[in-house]
């Protein structure tokens, strides 16, 4: 039996012994452990809530290698589908989380409260977590699997909600410095600077750091490189608080080739784009266009130009293609008990980005005279361009809440208010045929075409009220609602070099508007250690504004009108049963649950993705999905603790799709929902003795369909199990050596290959489709971590 299934057998028995244990005490969401009080347990489950919820802790994070994103630090909780190509989660392209067959762009994210959106690759409305702040300035990331909180500022929750809450600023002046360095030659920094409570300001306090990571891919050529900078600031004023966050990003990465099934058969889970070699991609460009060295049309057969070997296809390898997102997130939040019955809260926020999507593309050849990156005409041009796809966004917005202490019910309502502009753009850029003449790391300058901008205006509003009712000693009961209200309009810049007319421009306005969203909750004492729970409630997504997502994507001002005439926002109802039990050593939480999605709105990608032809937008009608989650940790001894969960999971499409005629288009009922394995399961066996800790983790996803109708061939990928490891030491003994700490991780330590995202590309009906990104192989990181 080979390493691989022995680490996996183990932790999977020892998570089985756990399971039937249970659950501990969870702090309010927008509260986070002090540096000087970290919670030193792993995972913390929500036993005050009427809902499923866990909360991932600092300590987790740290033991992670240093630099993951939060979401991967989140994958071991019940649910979460986790994916991204690269072993610390961050790559963008790449990235994708689902819990209870909801994808990420149907929940909700926030930061310390400030809406992140939908945290897609070409995010419209906010940004990725890993940008909006350092994952070691993460004091705990809480996770609800079906309804999220009423007062969550988000308007595409239709699943389960993520919250991330920034670690509080220190009262004692010191600081931290991390320095990694691991496979494929990464580098990274990261360097905390704390203030203490500063006496001349009235007792405010707060923290500068900094991070900075390099590193080349794992497979072809290229790097992966992002830089931060965070800001927090505390200030008591009487009895109120005031607090201030910046947070700067600038992150720049190469993208891995995107690979179909027939691909890995043939070319193998280490094929990547050909970035290290200029000339074979003006070749393939040249043969896929029947073009000879000099740009002149020949025939193929004649002159015996055929693709080399193992090359069949200009689909096959692209000279390269990168992300480039660059942002600033700046907040100030007011807590102000107005008296001892009434307390306030509220938050200001501002958010800018700029990015660039980029793709160097042998489906336009640069034009004779086309500018340069310096703006100077090319007289000689490649057969192959630069395409990119242009993001900016400005918003600001503002949340708060009001909450009342009336004895046996704790009244609160709170206010989401929005507006946000949306510019997006698909710009081509020349490039000479001698030598690339345009890094793929730096925004591209001066293009010769512009084949279409538009600028999108969001504006939301969201009101929420909710009565907690302490009916009895044992009994408590959640009521409330929320009601939403999204406007999306769109307005057409330019088209084809050219401002738009009225027979090529898209132009309207798209509204989501629902008074009355219902949640009603109750949790319900058995004893001291042991609970039940269970929810109700139902959401609704607004539309997505974008030209390459959603009902705009498609371009086209008739589809865009029918759009509005026909299609209707998707809907969520979900409802959930559980029971808590907690002992001295164990803790526990099962639930179960049900949810019928309706009016599900897809876009079903028409040819090869990448090359940028408008989906199709449909409503598939509706999912029914419904399973079961068991997560446990038992406490061994004091040092050894096992952690286990496992995650039952069936989401089918309940209609198919048909025209307005009502003829069958894609027959999907009864089918399953793409990208939603049937079983997920976690295990870790982790001990500490305060010197001397060390995990051993292991991860099991289910088979996962890329294709709506399910294809057994051609449309699904394998069954996967991924074992992780870390080891480390704490020094003590003198100055010099406390707060100094050693941590080695292995991410994949069995080195096992398979695909990680699917659907970079959109999902298709049938057949195989160059949409999967395969997963990281082994990698090591070593980090010297220094607290002062």
């Amino acid at each position: 039996m080979s390493l691989k299934y022995l680490m996996f057998a183990s932790v999977s028995f020892a998570s089985l012994l756990a399971a039937p244990q249970a659950i501990a005490q969870t702090a309010p969401a927008t509260s986070e452990p002090s540096s000087e009080q970290e919670v030193e347990t792993i995972v913390v489950y929500g036993s005050a809530s009427s809902r499923q919820t866990q909360s991932v802790t600092a300590a987790a994070i740290a033991l992670a290698a240093p630099g993951i994103s939060p979401l991967k630090a989140i994958e071991r909780l019940p649910g979460v589908n986790f994916q991204s190509a690269d072993a610390l989660g961050n790559y963008e392209w790449s990235t994708r989380i689902s819990v209870r067959g909801f994808n990420q762009n149907q929940m909700g994210f926030t930061l310390d409260g400030v809406p992140l959106g939908d945290m897609s690759y070409g995010n419209h409305n906010g940004l990725h977590i890993s940008r909006a702040t350092i994952s070691e300035n993460i004091g705990r990331v809480e996770l609800s699997q079906g309804a999220g909180a009423l007062g969550t500022a988000s308007s595409s929750n239709l699943g389960g909600t993520l919250q991330f809450i920034s670690r509080r600023p220190s009262e004692r002046f010191g600081g931290q410095l991390n320095l990694s360095g691991g496979s494929d030659s990464l580098q990274r920094i990261f360097a905390r600077l704390e203030t203490g409570t500063l006496d001349a300001l009235g007792g405010g306090k707060g923290y500068v750091s900094v991070a900075s990571t390099q590193q080349d891919k794992w497979k072809g050529v290229g790097e992966q490189n992002h830089d931060q900078v965070n800001v927090k600031y505390v200030q008591p004023v009487g009895a109120a608080t005031v607090t201030a966050v910046y947070n700067w990003s600038d992150r720049a990465e190469n993208d891995y080739q995107d690979l179909s099934l027939e691909m890995i058969r043939r070319l193998g889970y280490k094929w990547d784009n050909i970035s290290g070699n200029y000339a074979l991609a003006n070749l393939l460009a040249d043969i896929a266009n029947n073009r000879g060295d000099t740009g002149a049309a020949i025939s193929n057969a004649a002159a015996g130009r055929n693709y080399p070997t193992p090359i069949t296809s200009v689909d096959d390898a692209y000279f390269d293609a990168s992300g480039l997102r660059k942002d600033n997130l700046a907040y100030v939040t007011l807590d102000m008990p107005v008296n001892s019955k009434v307390s306030l809260t509220a938050t200001l926020y501002n958010h800018t980005n700029e990015g660039q999507g980029i793709w160097f593309t042998p489906y336009v050849a640069t034009p004779v005279g086309a500018p340069d990156q310096n703006g100077s005409p090319i007289t000689a041009p490649s057969p192959i361009s630069v395409r990119t796809t242009e993001y900016d966004i400005e918003r600001t917005g503002a949340f708060g809440s009001l909450t009342i202490d009336a004895g046996a019910h704790q009244v609160s309502a709170g206010l989401w208010v929005e507006t946000n502009q949306f510019d997006q753009a698909r710009r081509f850029y020349g490039l000479a045929r001698a030598a690339n003449i345009r890094p793929s790391l730096d925004f591209m300058a001066n293009p010769f075409f512009t084949q279409w901008a538009y600028r999108f205006d969001t504006s939301t509003l969201q009101f929420w009220v909710q009565d907690n009712w302490s009916v009895t000693e044992d009994l408590t009961v959640n009521l409330g609602f929320k009601s939403v209200r999204v406007t999306n309009e769109v307005t057409t810049t330019t088209i084809n070099n050219a401002a738009p007319t009225a027979t090529n421009g898209i132009s309207g306005k798209l509204r989501t508007s629902e008074a009355f969203l219902p949640q009603v909750g109750f949790k319900y004492e058995l004893s001291p250690t042991s609970n039940v729970f269970g929810t109700f409630s139902r959401n609704v997504a607004a539309y997505v504004s974008a030209a390459t997502a959603g009902p705009f994507a498609s371009r086209n001002q008739a589809n865009v009108d029918e759009v509005a005439r026909t299609l209707d926002p998707e809907e969520s109802t979900t409802g959930e049963l559980g029971y808590r039990v907690r002992g001295d050593r164990f803790e526990a939480s099962v639930a179960g649950y049900v949810v019928r999605f309706e009016n599900r709105l897809l876009g079903v990608s028409q040819g090869a993705g990448i090359v940028g032809n408008a989906p199709v937008l449909s409503n598939v009608g509706a999912v029914n999905s419904y399973g079961a989650e068991l997560v446990g940790l038992y406490r061994l001894t004091d040092e050894f603790n096992v952690f286990g969960s496992l995650t039952y999971n069936s989401s089918e499409y309940a209609d198919n799709v048909v025209n307005r005629s009502g003829v069958i288009v894609t027959a999907t009922k009864g089918k399953k929902v793409v990208n939603t394995p049937e079983i997920l399961f976690k295990g870790e066996l982790s001990y500490d003795n305060g010197s001397l800790f060390a995990k051993l983790g292991a991860s099991y996803t289910g088979e996962r369909y890329f294709t709506y109708l399910n294809d057994d061939v051609n449309g699904k990928v394998d069954a996967y199990t991924l074992a992780e490891l870390t080891l480390g030491y704490r020094f003590s003994g003198n100055d010099l050596l406390e707060g100094l700490e050693a941590q080695l991780n292995v991410t994949n330590a069995t080195d096992e290959r398979y695909v990680s995202t699917i659907g970079s590309n959109g999902f298709g009906n049938s057949g195989d489709n160059q949409t999967l990104l395969a997963g990281a192989p082994q990698q090591v990181v070593f980090t010297l971590k220094k607290a002062f």
